[in-house]
């Protein structure tokens, strides 16, 4: 990270431009909320009609202040903010925080002054926060550099989990709830507008941090990807672990809805496979994030996470269960042995997993200590989940109940303990104290513990393999034919059931003959892209007079449904028969660039969206967990008497069509290749279809 990106986060000095002598506002709190904080740096005001603010000389200009900051915060009107900002830049200021609004966010015009202002900020390689932006914040320096009044509330306990936002006020609302939470904060960036710094920049910050172990995203929208997906890739490799809030629906463009990939590849769903790629969390909720940075704190990330459970409450257990099962924790049962053993003990104890040891453990606390001992040595599980509601808050029970998970988690200190406690937040506390994280909720902490396991499978994720060398092909200036789609991506290895264009009835009997009976008859038009909402598409055409009236009949229903459209013929192919239906795509994505899909064909994409994306471009190893994360997968793998499917070459196709993608370009909007035919084992897989859509190449 660069000298002035780190000193805009961490300033030794800072000059408010626009400083108020009143503390409630926004020119005024930053000053108020830094001498409360004991900041240690030097806060130099800036406003030309008072000497002084807030106790502080106040100086007249940006020209009059006695050193260079190495921040400013600027609070002036926003026809002011570009002469400031170039004032500040032309001094040396490595950065500036911009809280003036009326920029990107309003209208054009604002837009228009936001790039100038930026523009004099980075030919002097200044740094921008904002505009429109809350500002940011670090509890440890006592530097607030913001105008947020979450802080009038009381001060959060200074902690290990940093907050990058890209909305203020819910920056303002995660510290407010993490106080009432009692979660430790080390400090928080909310980027605004991002004209300059991004969520991705402020993400990169705070992976250098060594005082933040932990990273609570709030986003709305991703810009500059490339700076957010080196954020996230920097994060996996320091392990630390970044859990991401992401809002919103984007509605796609009306040039997108030509793609069957692009009208399922919206921005959250792309960005959730981003996520997923990195290792990073998606949580859903405000509780859920919270859950699973309160939980990563403690810094242990299990590879292969399993889960055992101890419970006094039989009910419990089951809705544990339920929990682990939805989101595919494993919950091995107990060794057989130890079930014995523990049935021995207490005959009407559960002890499968959850262990069940029901409420007699009031009656004997000891018991406790020998199921809980059993689960950790005896059951092997990476995470501990104790289900001890009320009783844990109990005065009399809680002080030799603390005294036997003590004595487990002393003697087995490689686990990720967690309880579902109900308690005060003084017996919390306690437990906490111990090294138990406690959550109340017992699916909240299931929900938790599975995010530590997700965290730890993408920590210790290896370089896969390259991606295939593949041909580079020229693509065309105009959406190609289906013909001539398959043309070129058989350049690349992606291989097509046998086919010819023909002009003729006689040529496509004869063609027909050739590859054998039953074929597939398609219209061939540049202008028909979806051949099957204008009945272009004859399937099962069985012999020669079917295939010469079937020619006709294409013809016709295109001449009358698309007048004006460019007829090159029709496209006689070989039906193929006895295989799985899959569907192979690339979406542009504006953000992220390419990116592939694949998922079962018919109902499984139309209704189920059965589905799995990633970035292009990547190897097969890559492309065969996305098949094997489709929901219907036991489909291609010989369910219900089926043969094994050639899993193999559709990775192969898959992996190749990210290869083709990555090298095309920007002009590449989206390939469809719907359906795939995937034949038995050792038999291939071949495109039936392909659409290539050519767009406009405004980049990402």
């Amino acid at each position: 990270m660069s000298d002035r990106l780190s000193r805009l986060f961490a300033p030794r000095s800072v000059a408010i431009i626009g400083a108020s002598g009143d503390p409630s506002r926004i020119g005024g709190r930053p000053i108020a909320s830094m001498l409360a904080g004991g900041y240690k740096g030097t806060i130099l005001p800036v406003n030309p009609n008072r000497p002084e603010v807030q106790g502080l000389t106040a100086y007249a200009s940006v020209g009059d202040l006695p050193e260079t900051p190495d921040v400013a915060i600027v609070a002036v009107p926003a026809k002011l903010v570009t002469e400031t900002v170039q004032q500040l830049a032309a001094r040396g200021t490595a950065g500036a925080i911009v809280f003036s609004s009326g920029f990107a966010e309003m209208d054009e015009e604002g837009a228009a002054e936001q790039d100038r202002m930026i523009a004099a900020a980075n030919a002097h390689g200044m740094r921008v926060l904002g505009p429109n932006t809350l500002g940011l914040f670090d509890l440890r320096s006592g530097f607030y550099g913001s105008f947020t009044s979450v802080f009038e509330g009381g001060m959060p306990s200074v902690g290990r989990i940093g907050i990058a936002s890209q909305s203020g006020a819910y920056c303002g609302h995660l510290v407010s709830v993490m106080r009432a939470r009692g979660l430790g904060i080390a400090a928080g960036v909310m980027t605004g507008n991002e004209g300059d710094v991004t969520l991705g920049d402020a993400i990169g910050h705070m992976v250098t941090d060594d005082g933040i172990d932990v990273i609570a995203v709030y986003a709305e929208g991703i810009n500059r990807g490339d700076s957010f997906v080196a954020a996230l890739e920097a994060a996996r490799q320091a392990r630390k672990p970044v859990v991401v809030m992401k809002v919103g629906r984007s509605a796609l463009g009306g040039a997108a809805a030509k793609s069957h990939t692009a009208s399922i590849a919206g921005d959250d769903t792309v960005t959730s496979a981003v996520l997923a790629e990195f290792g990073a969390v998606q949580a859903h909720t405000t509780d859920q994030m919270l859950d699973i940075a309160q939980l990563a704190t403690r810094r242990i990330y299990p590879v292969n996470n399993t889960l055992g459970v101890i419970t006094v409450s039989g009910g419990a257990g089951v809705v544990v269960s339920d929990a682990a099962e939805e989101l595919g924790l494993a919950m091995p049962e107990m060794p057989e042995d130890a079930q014995k053993r523990l049935k021995a003990i207490l005959p009407y104890a559960a002890p499968r997993n959850p262990v069940d040891c029901t409420a007699q453990v009031l009656n004997d606390l000891s018991l406790m200590g020998q199921f809980s001992e059993a689960v950790v040595a005896e059951g092997g599980y990476t995470s501990i989940l104790g289900f001890l509601t009320y009783t844990a808050g109990s005065p009399t029970l809680s002080p030799r109940l603390r005294e036997q998970l003590r004595l487990l988690k002393d003697k087995h200190p490689d686990r990720l303990y967690v309880l579902s406690v109900v308690a005060g937040r003084d017996r919390i506390a306690e437990y906490e104290g111990d090294g138990f994280s406690v959550f109340e909720d017992p699916t909240r902490a299931v929900v938790a513990i599975d995010a530590m396991g997700r965290f730890g499978k993408g920590f210790a994720r290896k370089p896969g393999q390259k991606p295939p060398s593949v041909p580079a092909i020229s693509l065309p200036d105009a959406t190609p034919t289906e013909a001539e789609a398959k043309r070129l991506l058989g350049q690349a290895g992606i291989k097509a059931a046998p086919e010819q264009v023909c002009t003729t009835p006689e040529e496509a009997a004869k063609a027909a003959a050739g590859f054998g009976y039953p074929v597939v008859m398609k219209i061939v038009s540049p202008d028909i892209l979806h051949k099957t909402e204008i009945g272009g598409v004859l399937l099962d055409v069985g012999d020669e007079a079917a295939v010469k009236a079937g020619y006709a009949t294409l013809i016709e229903r295109a001449r009358a449904h698309a007048p004006k459209a460019r007829i090159e013929g029709v496209l006689v192919a070989k039906q193929l028969k006895g295989g799985v239906e899959c569907i192979l795509g690339i979406h542009r994505d504006p953000v992220f660039g390419p990116v592939a899909m694949v998922g079962l064909g018919g109902v499984f994409v139309e209704i189920v969206k059965d589905v799995a994306f990633r970035r292009c471009p990547f190897g097969i190893d890559v492309a065969e967990e996305m098949i094997g994360s489709l929901k219907g997968v036991s489909l291609l793998q010989g369910a219900r008497g089926r043969p094994k499917a050639d899993v193999t070459a559709l990775a192969e196709m898959l992996s190749r069509l990210s290869v083709v993608a990555h090298q095309a370009g920007d002009t590449l909007q989206s390939v469809d290749l719907n359906p795939v035919i995937v034949l038995p084992e050792g038999e291939g897989a071949y495109a039936v279809d392909a659409v290539i859509e050519i767009g406009g190449g405004d980049g990402h």
